[in-house]
């Protein structure tokens, strides 16, 4: 494209990969593989060039259909292909969401442009709404800008075209995801998360999407920085301004420092992050309480819960002490909104006021269905809204405190990331960990330990400044939660018991559930998210006794949380075991060490330290959360058996090809015939040992041993319409086999 107004040729390279389910690092690992072999890219890279601008992202569409189409960038082609030459390929990446893009497609449709029906993407309005204002006269900068503000919802929106060669568009503005643009000597590295680009530059700026600001035609929000590579870098590059022009002029004391290193994102030699974030979680714990704690300076043999001001300001001291405070509710969202229920627990336990309302909600629940939107004076002075975030940045929990402040609430946070949106918005701020602790892995797991720890903190420290516990009953609580380190590194020490269950009986089962009761519900709630996570399952949580009268007709295989149960429940919980297995279902039983009485109606049971049943969640949910990791590698091991099969099959197919023979002579090859023959036995042995998940499906298990037996020439090809009905030519042998183990290697890992 040589419209530049400079003489220059722009070229644009785009690499997608649409895996769907694979091993760690399989789509990254095949894209630079494609980089690294492409003749074109390393002659082009050889060749003397003015900019160059690289823009790389991970992300499956939220909207639309999980296929190569729809994988970022997305650009602004249309079914016209004059439209595209109009102005030149836009490519962009999306976090976020576009939530009026059906509205925005009407119109373009409308206007006669029709997207290609494969791409039901919602990112796919952004380089279209760009274009359109390309179109009508708009210099890239302006199109940009006006585009941005036709999106509703909460965005991050990064933009490269040919219109401005050396040039990165930058947009966000809500507060569900977020911008760091990396500053090192000789590069821009705009990211999402600061470890992002910690390996090169410890220096960053931050868009900030959700100031509001007074512009020229009124209130403003959302934030837009253009980086230019022809500049001398830092804050010389970088142009900036509000959605509606307002300029933002960039000082140096907007460039913040991380204390984050490349350490925090070395996976060391585990082969998943989700296993060293559990294997660092007691370490998490420890710091969660370190510093939260001193002697009791009035009885050295007493502990006490020491808070400072920056957690517990004096004026929310004030409300407590005066009884000002009726009504706590503890919210979060996915697994944080699981903590705040095992917190709100903790909390009703220490506290023991009923007249206090204590609750734990989802945020998107207490701000959409409890306050009034149309009342924004509704008081709510009486309340306290402790918010429970990892990243502090999730958009339905702050959008809440932003809500219950407006009416007068008290609000506290217990997060992880240190300056992050969530803390400048709340009175007071309890850090988990060290306020630092990164957690690479998208199914969180140390952070909801540490959340519950800070929880039982913050609770213990409300109940002594209320004089509602007494300092011996606090100096025991202390010790316990001090003990939770070494007992959850016992936990961490029985992975290979836990790895033999899962790997026994996952593939088992299709339907599976996750009950507790009492406290435990929170760790059924917290493991039916990690199962749902890591193995791609719909799976149910229920109450104990609730499960019997669900659906046990399904045999679903079901993990039972018992440790911590009390005296007087835990015989029904037993019973109520002995129930699911007269039904048929696979029950793994986590309880308390030497109660041996689940034995004769459990698969296995583990047994863990025993602990105060107000902490037991979190000894349970570690259980689970382990058992669900090893889950999931045997379900995919079995998707990985066929993967490999499928791929020699490929390989082979290639090389055949490239002798020149067609479909036909290779199933008469006695060689590929013998390759055949050989998978054919060892995926007997497979299905015997019963290491196929039932997500398979019978019907999948009997159409690949019939393929086999027609690839190993064992049946005739006159037989192959009346089993599927299409004419069994040899190419249709084979595609049909290829076609339906693809089929059951995303079903399994599924």
């Amino acid at each position: 494209d040589g419209r530049d107004g400079h003489g220059l040729v722009t070229i644009s390279i785009v690499y997608k990969i649409a895996a769907e389910i694979g091993s760690l690092g399989d789509n990254i690992r095949f894209l630079r593989q494609e980089i690294g072999s492409d003749p074109l890219l390393h002659h082009l890279a050889d060749c003397a060039h003015h900019y160059h601008t690289v823009s790389s992202h991970t992300r499956w569409a939220s909207v639309g259909a999980i296929n190569e189409a729809n994988c970022h960038p997305v650009d602004n082609r249309t079914n016209d292909p004059t439209d595209i030459a109009a102005c030149g390929p836009i490519h962009v990446c999306l976090n976020g969401d576009i939530d009026n893009y059906r509205d925005l497609k009407a119109d373009l449709a409308g206007q006669g442009i029709e997207i290609p029906e494969e791409i039901s993407t919602d990112t796919k309005i952004i380089p279209l709404r760009i274009a359109h204002y390309c179109q009508a006269g708009h210099n890239v900068a302006e199109a940009f800008r006006l585009a941005g503000n036709d999106f509703e919802g909460s965005h991050a929106i990064a933009m490269h075209t040919s219109l401005a060669p050396g040039k990165l568009f930058l947009a966000q503005r809500g507060s569900g995801q977020a911008i760091f643009i990396g500053l090192a000597e000789d590069v821009y590295m705009p990211t999402s998360e600061v470890y992002g680009f910690i390996e090169k530059t410890q220096h960053f700026l931050k868009l900030d999407g959700e100031k509001t600001i007074a512009g020229e035609f009124g209130p403003v929000q959302g934030q837009i920085f253009i980086l230019n590579q022809d500049s001398r870098g830092g804050l010389d590059g970088i142009q900036a301004a509000y959605y509606d022009g307002t300029p933002l002029v960039l000082k140096a004391e907007d460039i913040k420092t991380t204390e984050l290193t490349s350490r925090d994102i070395n996976r060391q030699d585990y082969p998943h992050y989700f296993l060293k974030e559990i294997s660092e979680a007691p370490h998490s714990v420890e710091r969660t309480l370190r510093n939260r704690w001193k002697i009791d300076p009035q009885q050295n043999d007493r502990l006490a819960i020491t808070l400072d001001q920056s957690v517990m300001p004096d004026h929310l001291r004030q409300a407590l002490d005066d009884d000002r405070l009726r009504r706590i509710f503890f919210v979060g969202q996915g697994t944080a909104g699981v903590a705040a229920l095992a917190c709100a627990n903790l909390l009703r336990h220490y506290l023991d006021e009923p007249g206090v309302q204590i609750e734990a909600l989802k945020a998107s629940e207490l701000s959409g269905f409890m306050l009034d939107e149309d009342d924004p004076v509704q008081s709510m002075a009486d309340a306290l809204v402790i918010a429970i975030s990892q990243s502090g940045t999730t958009t339905d929990t702050n959008r809440t405190v932003d809500m219950v402040r407006e009416r007068g609430a008290y609000t506290l946070a217990i997060v992880n990331r240190r300056d992050s949106d969530l803390t400048f918005k709340v009175d007071g701020v309890l850090y988990t960990s060290s306020g630092r602790d990164i957690e690479m892995s998208v199914a969180s797991t140390k952070a909801f330990y540490s959340q519950i720890v800070a929880g039982a903190v913050l609770s213990l420290f409300m109940a002594g400044l209320k004089r509602r516990r007494d300092g011996a009953f606090i100096s025991r609580e202390i010790e316990a939660l001090r003990g939770l380190p070494e007992r959850m590194q016992q936990i961490i020490g029985m992975q290979a018991a836990i790895e033999a269950s899962a790997r026994r009986l996952a593939p088992t089962k299709t339907y599976w559930a996750a009950v507790g009761s009492g406290p435990n519900k929170a760790s059924a709630d917290e493991i039916r998210i990690k199962l749902s996570e890591l193995c791609y399952k719909t799976i149910s949580s229920d109450y104990v006794e609730d499960k019997k009268h669900i659906d046990l007709s399904s045999e679903p295989l079901i993990i039972v949380c018992a440790a911590g149960a009390r005296g007087s429940v835990i015989g029904d919980i037993i019973k109520d075991t002995a129930i699911f297995k007269a039904h048929k279902a696979t029950p793994v039983v986590i309880a308390d060490a030497g109660e041996d009485r689940f034995g004769p109606y459990a698969d296995d049971v583990f047994q863990v330290p025993p602990v105060p049943e107000h902490l037991a969640p979190i000894l349970n949910t570690l259980v689970g959360h382990l058992w669900g990791y090893y889950a999931a590698l045997a379900i995919n091991a079995s998707s990985r058996f066929l993967y490999g099969f499928r791929e020699e099959i490929q390989k082979a197919l290639n090389g055949y090809a490239a002798q020149g023979l067609d479909a036909y002579e290779i199933m008469l090859e006695k060689g590929f015939r013998h390759k055949i023959t050989e998978f054919y036995r060892a995926f007997q042995t497979h299905r015997g040992r019963n290491r196929f998940p039932e997500a398979i499906g019978l019907g999948a298990v009997s159409d690949l041993t019939l393929l086999m037996k027609y690839l190993a020439g064992r049946l005739p090809f006159s037989d192959f319409e009346l089993d599927f009905g299409i004419k069994g030519t040899a190419r249709n042998i084979i595609d049909t086999f290829m076609r339906i183990t693809s089929e059951c290697i995303n079903n399994m890992s599924r």
